[in-house]
Formats: C-alpha cells, sequence, structure tokens
C-alpha cells in the first residue's frame, strides 16, 4: 500500500510540474489546458507502451528458447519460484554489462540483459540480477520507472525547446501571448533539474527492495553482492548509452563520483546495496 501511494505521488508530483511549465510558458487557460492534454497523452501513452519505448531506447532484441537457452531456462525457472508469468527475454546488443525490467505489469513484462553481461558474469551472480529484475516486476516498479521517465524526458525536452526558443528570440516575448517570464526563466533553469530529482526519490528505495527481493528468491545474497561489484567496475568504463530518462531502469548507474555522481545518481551507491546484502546474508543464515 505504501508503494502504491509512493507511486502515486511520483507520478503527480511529475504530470503537476509538467501542467505548471505550459502554464508558465504559454500562459491563460490555454496553457493550463495544454498541459493537462499533454500529461495525459503522455501518461497514457507510457501506460500503454512502456515495454517498447523502453526497449527501443536500449535496441534491446527479443530470443527465444532456441536462441539463448540458458538465459532463457534461468529466467524461467525464476519466474516459476517468484510465480509470475514468463517474461519476454531480451538481448541487448554491446559490450557494456548491464539489465532492467520493464512493463505494465507481470503479464506484459520483459526482461533484458547485455551481451556483456552473458560474458562476464557466473552463472550464479547472474541469477542474481535476473532475480532482481523479476522483483521490480512483482512490485510494479517497472511500470513507475517507465512512466516517470517518459514524463521527466517530456519535461526536459519542453524546457530545452523553451531555452531554444529564447535563444533565437533574442529574450523577447509579445506581452499579448500571456506568458509569464519569471516563470519562463525557471522553466529553463530549473524543470530539468527538478524533474530529475522527483524522479530519483523513489528509485533509490526501489532498488535496495529489487536487492532484498532478489536474496530472498534465489537464497544467495552473496552472489548479487559479487555480481554489483563487478559491474560497477566495467559500467563506468563502458556506460549503456540511451535517453539518461532511462537510466533508472538499469540495475546499475554508470554515473562516477562520490558527491555529484550520487546526488544525480537514480541508484544507491554500490557499496551501500553489497552491504545490506550481507546483512541479509547474515539474517538468511540465522534463521535457517
Amino acid at each position: 500500500m505504501g508503494n502504491q501511494f509512493k507511486t502515486v505521488a511520483l507520478l503527480g508530483a511529475l504530470s503537476g510540474l509538467l501542467i505548471a511549465i505550459c502554464y508558465w510558458v504559454i500562459g491563460g487557460t490555454s496553457g493550463l489546458i495544454t498541459g493537462i492534454g499533454l500529461a495525459a497523452v503522455t501518461n497514457l501513452i507510457s501506460w500503454y507502451q512502456s515495454d517498447k519505448i523502453a526497449l527501443a531506447a536500449y535496441r534491446a532484441q527479443p530470443v527465444s528458447a532456441a536462441d539463448a537457452p540458458g538465459l532463457y531456462r534461468m529466467v524461467e525457472k525464476l519466474a516459476a519460484r517468484a510465480n509470475i508469468p514468463m517474461p519476454g527475454v531480451y538481448i541487448v546488443p554491446g559490450q557494456t554489462a548491464n539489465a532492467f525490467a520493464t512493463g505494465r505489469d507481470p503479464e506484459h513484462a520483459a526482461v533484458a540483459v547485455t551481451e556483456g553481461i552473458l560474458r562476464i558474469l557466473p552463472e550464479d551472480e547472474l541469477e542474481g540480477v535476473i532475480a532482481h529484475e523479476l522483483t521490480h516486476i512483482i512490485n510494479r516498479d517497472t511500470l513507475t520507472q517507465a512512466v516517470a521517465a517518459t514524463i521527466a524526458g517530456a519535461i526536459s525536452f519542453l524546457a530545452q525547446m523553451v531555452s531554444y526558443g529564447l535563444w533565437f528570440s533574442g529574450g523577447s516575448r509579445d506581452d499579448d501571448r500571456g506568458g509569464n517570464p519569471l516563470g519562463i526563466l525557471l522553466t529553463v533553469l530549473l524543470a530539468p533539474i527538478a524533474a530529475t530529482i522527483i524522479q530519483l526519490g523513489l528509485s533509490r528505495t526501489r532498488e535496495f527492495s529489487a536487492d532484498a527481493g532478489s536474496a530472498r528468491l534465489t537464497g544467495n545474497p552473496r552472489a548479487l553482492a559479487r555480481a554489483l561489484q563487478r559491474l560497477e567496475a566495467t559500467a563506468r568504463q563502458l556506460p549503456l548509452d540511451a535517453n539518461p530518462a532511462f537510466e533508472p531502469l538499469l540495475i546499475i548507474n554508470p554515473i562516477s563520483g562520490k558527491f555529484l555522481g550520487n546526488l544525480f545518481s537514480s541508484h544507491p551507491d554500490t557499496e551501500s546495496r553489497i552491504e545490506q546484502l550481507l546483512k541479509l546474508e547474515q539474517q538468511l543464515s540465522t534463521k535457517y
């Protein structure tokens, strides 16, 4: 119930920001109606097309049991253990090591891994990664992240268009158009940052939850901890290129650095995640 409330709050904040930007830029009733319409259309498209949007952003290709038997069987086994429908299985071309899940619910979900992660992770660590992504599907994180990414991307795009308009017009504006000059300035300067902060506010806690779900599903928290450590080292060298709005979907965020990197990262730092997994390992060993 708490997770659902946070989801509604996140989407409401992003949609409200999008409506406010349209009101500031266009002005009056027209701006308000445009903002509401844009927010509604963006939410509707991302709700029904979230999996396709994310998969296309990373050029993920579907694979069958014949194409990737080991990976397919692993996903099938873990999905059965988690009691969810078999998700679509995709592979992202390239040397980068990363993974993500997407889809509006367990009946319309997909798990994608890169060619690089298949090469560098042993079976038990890859299993931990897959279980992490399946937990995102179980918790409905994939819908929230995809919709949030779409709306945040729209906000950033709108702010960019406004800044281009101001640049080429020399900052002039006709009074009868009704826009608020201060609002336009705030849109250009603050809207992308605000969208990012709102979007990241929930995804960090969701990563801890997905890590814990993976540990319970596999019974091997240390395997995921080792995988995260390995992925952290490789992701900095070979980040996965795509629209930055979709980075919260990934199991590892390639942003490096202690202060600014963590401030604008959609994930908690890897050391904290590993620490939590090792604590969970102790709890599981004590329990059993």
